[in-house]
Parts: C-alpha cells; sequence; structure tokens
C-alpha cells in the first residue's frame, strides 16, 4: 500500500501536474492527501481523479488552506476538522477511516515569528490537534497521520541550522508542540528507516533554492506502532518539484510504502 502526502499549493494550478505524476510516474498510490488545495469544496475538480479511480473527500475553504484525501477503496467513515468550532474556522484536518485504518490528513498553521498573533495561534492549535488525537484514538489503532505540519523537527531537517535558528518552523517551542504529538504514540516514518539521512520536502521559489537544495523538512508521514513493522519504504518524490513547468508546488510529495 502506498500512502502520499503533497502540499499542493493551489488544486487549481497544480492538476495538470499531479495527473501526469499519478499517469506517468506514481501508477500505483492507495492513498493521496493534499493540503493547500485553496478551493471551495464545490470546486474541487473531482472529475479528473475520479477518472483515475480516486474517491475525493474534501474539506476546504475559498483561496487559501484545505485538505483533500483520495482513496482507492472507499472511505467508511469521514470527520472533518477537530472539533473545534474556533479553529475549524480554517479548514486543516481531514480523518478517513478505510477499512480498520485511519488516515488524518493535516496542513498544520504556518506561524509567525516569536511574539506574534499567528505564532500563539499555531502553539494553541497544536494544543487542541493533540487534544483531538487523544480523545479519539489510541496508539493501540492502525492510524497514519500526515500533511504538512509547518515544523522541521530536528537540525539535519533544515538545510543551514545556524541561518536558521529560531525562524518560523524551528523554534524549540514549535518543534516541542510536534513532539508532543510523536510522544502519544506516533512514529516519524522517515526517520525511522532513515536516521542519518538529509532529505527536505520543501525549497522556497526564490533563488534556485530547489537545485541547490537548500530546504526543509516539514511535510511528514507519521504512523502509530501497529503499522510500523509494515512499513518497507518512505521517499521524497522530486518529480514534481524540480522542473520549470506546469510550474510545481514548492513542496515535493512524500510517499510511505506499508506491506499490508
Amino acid at each position: 500500500m502506498k500512502i502520499s502526502t503533497f502540499n499542493v499549493n493551489s488544486i487549481r494550478a497544480r492538476k495538470e501536474l499531479i495527473v501526469r505524476w499519478l499517469t506517468e510516474k506514481e501508477k500505483e498510490i492507495d492513498i493521496l492527501c493534499f493540503q493547500e488545495v485553496k478551493v471551495e469544496k464545490k470546486l474541487f475538480p473531482y472529475e479528473d481523479f475520479e477518472k483515475l479511480g480516486f474517491h475525493c473527500y474534501v474539506y476546504s475553504q475559498k483561496g487559501y488552506n484545505g485538505v483533500a484525501t483520495l482513496t482507492k477503496k472507499e472511505a467508511v467513515e469521514i470527520v472533518e476538522g477537530i472539533g473545534d468550532s474556533y479553529f475549524d474556522q480554517q479548514k486543516r484536518v481531514l480523518t478517513t477511516k478505510i477499512d480498520d485504518l485511519w488516515i488524518i490528513n493535516v496542513y498544520a498553521p504556518h506561524g509567525d515569528m516569536r511574539g506574534t498573533e499567528k505564532y500563539y495561534y499555531k502553539l494553541d492549535w497544536y494544543k487542541k490537534f493533540l487534544e483531538f488525537i487523544s480523545q479519539n484514538f489510541s496508539p493501540e489503532d492502525k492510524v497514519v497521520l500526515l500533511g504538512d505540519l509547518n515544523v522541521a523537527l530536528e537540525e539535519m531537517d533544515v538545510w543551514n541550522p545556524e541561518l536558521l535558528k529560531d525562524s518560523i518552523g524551528t523554534m524549540e517551542e514549535e518543534r516541542e508542540a510536534l513532539r508532543k504529538i510523536l510522544d502519544w504514540g506516533f512514529v516519524d516514518c522517515f526517520r525511522y528507516l532513515y536516521p542519518d539521512k538529509k532529505q527536505f520536502t520543501w525549497w522556497d521559489y526564490i533563488g534556485g533554492a530547489i537545485w541547490k537544495n537548500e530546504g526543509m523538512r516539514i511535510d511528514y508521514i507519521l504512523a502509530t506502532k501497529p503499522l510500523i513493522q509494515n512499513l518497507t519504504d518512505v521517499y521524497v518524490d522530486l518529480w514534481t518539484r524540480r522542473r520549470r513547468n506546469p510550474k510545481p508546488s514548492d513542496h515535493a510529495p512524500v510517499i510511505g510504502v506499508f506491506d499490508v
């Protein structure tokens, strides 16, 4: 089973690229989670992906944020948001159940520099998100949490730790918020298989960062322990990112392979 997360930075701007990717490069993806679809639910390009055999579940809003989960098998349960009217004004979390497997598709807040309103919003959101997980799941359940978590967890997850120290995504408070998610019962799939490998998932559009590999690892696939024993590979596919046309997202997809 192949499960992928991909911050597309606008599904309509990236549709042609994604369809090409799925037909030319990654034909065997079973579950595909998009973040930042940036489109109202009714305007999501359902038909393009249904033609490829996907069921499309969308939780989104006009212009920004928004997540969508595409699955080859039909979902038996769908949960929109995290059950909090304040935080769910921004469409960031979509949970789907496929057989006995839970998929939590997440676009965490970007945040801002320390002390700002967006900085506090991000940390408060993480607290509420952890409550949602704790109240609805057990570490013994089969759960995959994946998406753009907007935190580079370790120094090796950024291209220049000294230059980027205390910048958005590298502040210790942000890292601690993500560690609490892991401590609940999740394992970082990429680090589990590749503890010493430097691999990024996001590169700025400016300055040719993708060609210099000046990036950050902020997109993750996390899994509970009942699934980790079945994990066989995790990789970042640069096919969609190292190009000029069709214009890429600033993120690359991460793909996890499970032997189930």
